[in-house]
């Protein structure tokens, strides 16, 4: 029998994912204690799920990712069933991705759309949840040979987790999802990167954008939170622009492995920084 905390673990692949860092951030740069959890910008999840908190609240504006974790948390099983009718070909990808390009795709169910978005993340190119301006799902097919669109194990034990915590999953805007901290609560913030070139800014997995000026919103909701007695943290690209935006606070800087990218040649070792305020 599989020892179940060791497939609680992110269900997609993510741009900017956490798995790789999360035993330096658990071993390094976490508050001792803490009481309720925060995950705003909750992507694929590999910080929550690896510490598995019992007072949880995780958010994105992502609709689908979002609809992702209700499925699993309410209805793992038909959820399961689904996405076993799904194949690896390039004629079928492309048939599943365009049901967002159809008038009837409000009509589909949450488990439908759930174990679409897990099959094309499964199945595109090089893992990238990427969506155009009006956002509908745009990655080309990836041409793996033996891609794992479901593991069981890992969406029945997420969604024995999802159901055993107390947990709130909201699709709201971030600053929303952080009104009810208070003092001792730690949040993490992980939001979509300054770019560290004119070039290579991804912010494509969700129509709004995350541009500088979302950066300066979010460091002032940073403030605010500290100043409730919150413990803080955030992840980040290492450049100018944040390092002062975070000057008055703790920067730590990390070394990261990025495999998933839409620019191979921007895939590798890249520093980044974690900002705290403790």
């Amino acid at each position: 029998m599989l020892q179940e905390h060791l497939v609680v673990k992110p269900f997609l692949k993510w741009v900017g994912g956490k798995r790789q860092l999360v035993p330096e951030i658990k071993a390094k740069y976490l508050p001792p204690d803490y009481q309720n959890y925060y995950e705003p910008f909750v992507g694929a999840g590999a910080l929550f799920l690896d510490l598995r908190p019992s007072s949880v609240v995780i958010n994105d504006s992502n609709a689908e990712l979002i609809n992702c974790y209700l499925t699993i948390k309410n209805s793992v099983e038909e959820l399961i069933a689904s996405l076993r009718s799904h194949r690896n070909y390039q004629a079928y990808y492309y048939q599943i991705r365009a049901w967002d390009r159809q008038p009837d795709y409000a009509e589909k169910s949450a488990i439908e759309r759930a174990a679409r978005i897990i099959f094309l993340n499964k199945t595109c190119y090089n893992g990238l949840f990427r969506v155009n301006a009006k956002g509908q799902f745009n990655a080309p097919f990836g041409r793996y040979k033996s891609p794992k669109i479901l593991d069981e194990d890992v969406l029945r034990a997420v969604s024995s987790y999802l159901n055993t915590a107390q947990i709130q999953i909201l699709n709201l805007d971030f600053q929303a999802a952080i009104q009810t901290a208070t003092r001792g609560d730690l949040i993490y913030f992980d939001p979509p990167y300054d770019p560290l070139s004119s070039t290579s800014s991804f912010t494509g997995y969700d129509t709004n954008g995350f541009d500088r000026s979302e950066q300066v919103r979010l460091r002032a909701i940073f403030e605010y939170l500290s100043n409730q007695g919150c413990y803080v943290l955030l992840s980040n690209s290492n450049t100018e622009f944040i390092l002062n935006l975070y000057q008055d606070y703790r920067i730590e800087t990390i070394t990261a492995t990025r495999a998933i990218n839409s620019n191979a040649q921007k895939r590798g070792k890249v520093n980044e920084v974690l900002i705290m305020n403790y």
